[in-house]
C-alpha cells in the first residue's frame, strides 16, 4: 500500500494552461519521472493536550467562503493537527504530540517544519521583468546575482505605503517572488493594475507572470536542518547545502527520484533553516519523507509557535506590523532600499520614501518607528497603547507575547519619533493597567543564519 501511495503521489499533474502576458497563470511542473520515494505511515506518537494557543494569528479573509486546503492538509489531518482559518487556508496552529511553547522550543534546539504553502509563490519574465519588478519595489534588483534573493515590498505609487512584503529571488530567466496568503486578492488586483499599466508605458519591454496554484512550499527550521535536508537529497544537491547561504537559492533533486525542488537558505524563525518549492504532485511524498528520515529529530510545527518563533526573530507579519499606510523607513526596513535606488529613486513612492531618508535637518525623517518592547507584568496584545509618564498615547502595539527562549513577555510596535531608542522607559496598556516597559533592539534574541564568511 506504501508504495501505491507513493507512486499516486508522484505522478505528474497536467500541465497548466497559457494565459496572456498580464494575467497570472497556473504553473506548469515539468514531466519528472519517479524512481523511487517509499512512504510509511506516521509513527504513533503519545498524544498531548492541545491548548488553545494564548498567541495571536491572524484570521481567514475568505469572507465567509469556506478556506482552501494546501496539498499537505491530509497528511496534517494523520499527525493531529488543529486546525485555524488562516489567510483563506485551513492550517494547523499546533499538533497532538507537542505544545505550541513546546513546539517552539524544539525548533531552537532541533528542526521543525512548517507548512507554507497557504502563501502565493510566482514567477515574473520576459524582457521586463527585471524593470517591471524595480518600478513596484525599492530593492536594487539589477545587482542582485542569480541565486540569490532578497526581503522586499510591494510598494503604493503615490504614498510608498506597503502593499505586501516579499521575498525575491533572481533564477537563471526568471524571478520567483512570493507573497502572503492573507494579501492574495489584493496582490492579484495591484500586480494586474501595475502590469497593465507597464505594457501602455513599455510595450516592448513584455513581462510574463506565472501564479505557481497548487505549487507546494515547506519550510524546515533549525539548527539540525541542514543535516535532515541533506538526507533527502542526491549526494551532489546535498553536497551543495555546505555552501549555500542564508539569502541563496539552488536547485535540488530528490534522492531516488527525479523530482527537482527549489531549496532556498531563508526561515522566519531566526534560526539556520530552508524554503522548498515542490511540485504539486510530490509535495506530501517529499514532506514525508522528510519526516521518515528524522524521527527523532524533527516534528512538525503550526502557526502558534510559527508566531511566536518569528516574534523572538523580529520579523513582520503583514496585516499587524505591516500595513498599507506604513512605509518601509517607518517599519525600520530602510536596509532594504538600495543605494542605486536612494540615489536615483525610480520606483513607487520614491518622492516620500527618499524624503523619509534624510536627515530631520533637511525635512526628513519620520513621525513614528517599528520597536521591540520588553513588557513587564501581563502580555501585551496587538492594540495596546503605548504611552509616556504622563499617561499620553505615543505608540501602540502591533504583535506581543510571552517568548519561550527569554521567559519575557516581548512585543512589538510603533513609537513617537524620538523615543525609539533601544533603553527608553515607556509604558504599555494592559487591561485598563499601565505596565512598565522598555524599548529594546530586535530581533530579541540572536539570529543564527548561515551566513558567508565575511571579507576584510
Amino acid at each position: 500500500m506504501a508504495a501505491k501511495r507513493a507512486a499516486a503521489a508522484l505522478r505528474p499533474a497536467a500541465n497548466g494552461l497559457k494565459a496572456s502576458s498580464t494575467q497570472p497563470r497556473c504553473y506548469s511542473t515539468p514531466q519528472l519521472s519517479p524512481r523511487r520515494l517509499s512512504i510509511q505511515p506516521p509513527r504513533p506518537r503519545r498524544p498531548a493536550p492541545l491548548r488553545q494557543p494564548s498567541v495571536h494569528y491572524a484570521s481567514s479573509d475568505s469572507k465567509g467562503e469556506e478556506p482552501g486546503k494546501t496539498g499537505l492538509y491530509e497528511l496534517h489531518t494523520r499527525y493531529g493537527a488543529k486546525f485555524v482559518p488562516f489567510g483563506g487556508y485551513s492550517m494547523p496552529v499546533q499538533y497532538g504530540d507537542l505544545s505550541i511553547v513546546d513546539s517552539h522550543n524544539w525548533t531552537r534546539e532541533k528542526a521543525s517544519l512548517f507548512d507554507v504553502g497557504h502563501m502565493v509563490q510566482h514567477e515574473f519574465s520576459g524582457p521586463g521583468a527585471e524593470a517591471f519588478l524595480q518600478r513596484i519595489t525599492p530593492s536594487s534588483l539589477s545587482s542582485l546575482p542569480e541565486y540569490n534573493s532578497t526581503l522586499s515590498t510591494l510598494l503604493h505609487r503615490e504614498t510608498g505605503g506597503i502593499v505586501d512584503d516579499t521575498v525575491i529571488a533572481r533564477l537563471p530567466d526568471k524571478f520567483y517572488v512570493v507573497t502572503n496568503a492573507g494579501c492574495r486578492e489584493k496582490d492579484k488586483a495591484y500586480l494586474t493594475a501595475e502590469l497593465e499599466s507597464w505594457k501602455k508605458d513599455h510595450p516592448d519591454q513584455p513581462v510574463d507572470w506565472k501564479v505557481m496554484d497548487g505549487q507546494g512550499l515547506i519550510a524546515l527550521q533549525g539548527p539540525l536542518a541542514a543535516d535532515i535536508l541533506g538526507r533527502v537529497l542526491d549526494p551532489q544537491s546535498a553536497h551543495a547545502l555546505q555552501t549555500l547561504y542564508f539569502g541563496q537559492s539552488t536547485h535540488a533533486m530528490v534522492k531516488g527520484t527525479d523530482t527537482q525542488v527549489l531549496v532556498s537558505r531563508a526561515g522566519y524563525t531566526g534560526e539556520d533553516g530552508f524554503e522548498i518549492s515542490i511540485p504539486p504532485y510530490a509535495t506530501e511524498a517529499v514532506t514525508q519523507f522528510l519526516l521518515d528520515s528524522a524521527k527523532d529529530e524533527l516534528r512538525l510545527a503550526g502557526l502558534g509557535a510559527r508566531d511566536t518563533l518569528r516574534l523572538e526573530a523580529g520579523m513582520c507579519l503583514y496585516g499587524h506590523d505591516l500595513d498599507d499606510t506604513i512605509t518601509p523607513v517607518e517599519a525600520a526596513l530602510s536596509w532594504i532600499i538600495g543605494k542605486d535606488r536612494r540615489a536615483n529613486g525610480g520606483f513607487h513612492g520614491d518622492s516620500v520614501i527618499l524624503q523619509q531618508l534624510r536627515k530631520k535637518s533637511e525635512g526628513g525623517g519620520v513621525s513614528r518607528r517599528r520597536v521591540g518592547f520588553v513588557v513587564e507584568g501581563a502580555p501585551a496584545r496587538e492594540g495596546a497603547e503605548v504611552v509616556n509618564e504622563a499617561g499620553e498615547k505615543i505608540g501602540n502595539i502591533t504583535s506581543g507575547c510571552p517568548s519561550p527562549a527569554l521567559k519575557k513577555n516581548i512585543a512589538m510596535g510603533y513609537i513617537k519619533d524620538g523615543m525609539h531608542k533601544s533603553g527608553t522607559e515607556v509604558e504599555v496598556v494592559v487591561r485598563g493597567k499601565r505596565r512598565k516597559a522598555t524599548v529594546t533592539k530586535m530581533p530579541f534574541i540572536p539570529s543564527k543564519y548561515f551566513k558567508a564568511p565575511t571579507t576584510k
